[in-house]
């Protein structure tokens, strides 16, 4: 299974702007990005905004699983992600994302609620991602 996604930029980093969209889906379509939406208060969305998206809702879907195979089954999974964005000597990274769970589960204790929970943020594809192969393809088009 494959989805995709795609980013176009256009100009110089601060005055430039650009446009995300997910054309498999079209749920995004040309959403605005731009360095204001990323560094200060712009109006559109930025790259950690994405991440952490589609982190909460890789885990909470996890959790989901995780919960099914103890024979639970949530009414509700709520799951924020804060990612954050740091400038480390080796220039701007992401540094950690803190995930904040409020869940009900009928019937759960705490503890296999906790030991879940700790299966789902190991086991989702969006935590593992962070450790994948990230590979790179190129093409240099020539100016007209």
């Amino acid at each position: 299974m494959q989805r995709t996604a795609t980013a176009v930029w256009t100009g110089s980093l601060k005055e430039g702007n650009g446009k995300i969209s997910t054309p498999g889906s079209g749920v995004l379509n040309d959403a605005p990005y731009s360095f204001l939406t990323r560094f200060e208060n712009g109006k559109g969305t930025n790259p950690e905004e994405l991440i952490g998206a589609a982190h909460a809702a890789c885990f909470a879907m996890a959790l989901s699983a995780q919960l099914s195979t103890m024979n639970f089954t949530p009414e509700r999974i709520q799951t924020q992600a804060t990612v954050s964005l740091e400038k480390l000597d080796a220039g701007w990274t992401i540094s950690k994302i803190h995930l904040d769970l409020n869940a009900r589960i009928p019937g759960i204790t705490q503890a296999a609620f906790e030991s879940a929970a700790a299966s789902a943020k190991v086991n989702c594809p969006v935590s593992r991602l962070f450790k994948a192969d990230i590979t790179l393809t190129t093409v240099l088009e020539q100016a007209a």
